[in-house]
């Protein structure tokens, strides 16, 4: 395969969907052999249990990553989190350093999810990630980092789930941003720094890697080395099958830059309490009522998901909705709030997006497409952004549901775009 080494669009046409290929390969496995969905550091390894009820700090990271829901299916248990993730695989890992925070030693900690705690897996003496990250500063707080292991998802998705650990990467930052938010902590995003280096100083293999870092806190103008040891191997699922599609894919991509920006910081207005219930209150939707939702909730949710993003690195996301069910607004598709044609494609969408209902019989679809530069970066933009969706919609009372299967051309082609399309959404009642 001829792969394009600055946009990595091969990846993205190599993963397409189309009516013929979701016909010849529809994608059946036996749900028995599902790999396991969490990380365990040995038990000897230091612990800290999260006291989130009483400690704002613990709150903080806890919120980042936590456990919202506990459901019962064919006697198996699936815990559902804050962050949402492609058939609830969740192949994301956050790992977060802490440094001048009192009561805590200064270190690299594993959050581990299923128990509500963290483990100490490096203790900090003159190193730390900076060096990897930020080469000439240090960082007086909190370093996020955001790993996938891909087995969880290429498992059950294949080649395809690049894309989706990607996006749910950007879920999962999006999980931070809104902590953050309700713990008034300024982050910034950051998605270019030597990520090969630092899977091998932590020890991943070609297990998991590096997808992107948050950064919070006091940035001092001082250098730090790199991890002077190198942290033991430990794998994050109970099995696992290799994949050398998605690890070409990722190392290609994660050696391009991408766009730069000048930072901004978004200016929500949410009621913190409010925004607290929609996070902790956030699910996937399966099913509409093709109940109409009201103009004034439409823009404020387009409003919402339109806010800066705090990062330097960055590729443009184009956002176009398919207007089905909107009081006061034409059915049709729109670019941003330009009418691009008029007319009900809620038919029209549903099988754009490998005949699901939600797609149909939701007030709006939404599709996010970027000429990018960096696809790697992309992908997650697309999923922070499909975070946003999310939880802006659930603060407002309308059910949201994200979508990654879609025929990528006949998308295009329906969008009048020869950009990529990236992920899709659908909101409603």
């Amino acid at each position: 395969m001829q792969v394009n080494k600055i946009t990595g669009k091969a990846y993205h046409d190599a993963t397409k969907h189309s009516y013929l290929s979701v016909q010849i390969d529809p994608n059946y496995v036996d749900s028995s052999t599902q790999p396991s969905a969490f990380k365990f550091y040995p038990k000897f390894y230091r612990r800290i249990s999260l006291d989130f009820l009483n400690n704002s700090i613990h709150s903080f990271l806890w919120l980042t990553s936590a456990i919202t829901l506990e459901k019962t299916y064919k006697n198996t248990v699936d815990k559902l989190r804050v962050n949402p993730s492609a058939g609830a695989l969740y192949p994301t890992e956050v790992y977060v350093q802490i440094r001048g925070i009192q009561g805590i030693v200064d270190g690299i900690y594993h959050i581990e999810v299923e128990n509500n705690c963290l483990v100490l897996i490096y203790e900090l003496i003159d190193d730390g990630l900076e060096g990897y990250i930020l080469p000439n500063n240090r960082i007086i707080g909190f370093i996020f980092l955001i790993s996938c292991v891909y087995y969880r998802s290429s498992w059950k998705y294949k080649d395809r789930s690049i894309r989706y650990c990607w996006l749910d990467s950007g879920h999962h930052l999006g999980a931070i941003a809104a902590s953050a938010f309700l713990h008034d902590r300024d982050i910034q995003l950051v998605f270019d720094f030597d990520k090969l280096a630092l899977n091998a100083d932590l020890g991943f293999e070609n297990k998991e890697f590096i997808t992107a870092c948050v950064t919070s806190g006091e940035v001092q103008d001082k250098k730090v080395r790199r991890l002077r040891l190198k942290v033991p191997f430990v794998c994050g699922t109970d099995y696992f099958e290799q994949n050398l599609f998605i690890e070409s894919a990722y190392k290609e991509t994660a050696l391009q830059k991408s766009c730069q920006q000048e930072i901004k910081h978004p200016q929500f207005s949410f009621d913190k309490d409010r925004f607290s219930q929609a996070v902790w209150n956030r699910r996937s939707i399966r099913r509409f009522e093709k109940q109409f939702i009201s103009q004034e909730l439409y823009f404020s949710i387009l409003q919402e998901i339109r806010q800066a993003i705090p990062t330097k690195s960055f590729e443009e996301i184009e956002i176009y909705a398919v207007v089905h069910r909107v009081e006061g607004i034409k059915a049709g598709l729109y670019k941003g709030t330009h009418l691009v044609k008029e007319g009900n494609f809620s038919e029209k969408t549903g099988y754009l997006c490998v005949n699901q209902a939600i797609a149909s019989y939701g007030a709006v679809t939404w599709f996010f497409v970027s000429n990018y530069t960096n696809y790697q970066t992309a992908m997650q933009i697309a999923g922070f952004l499909g975070q946003r969706l999310y939880l802006a919609s659930n603060y407002w009372g309308i059910h949201c549901s994200g979508i990654g299967a879609y025929y990528d051309d006949e998308t295009q082609e329906f969008l009048e775009t020869d950009k990529d399309v990236l992920y899709a959404m659908a909101i409603g009642i």
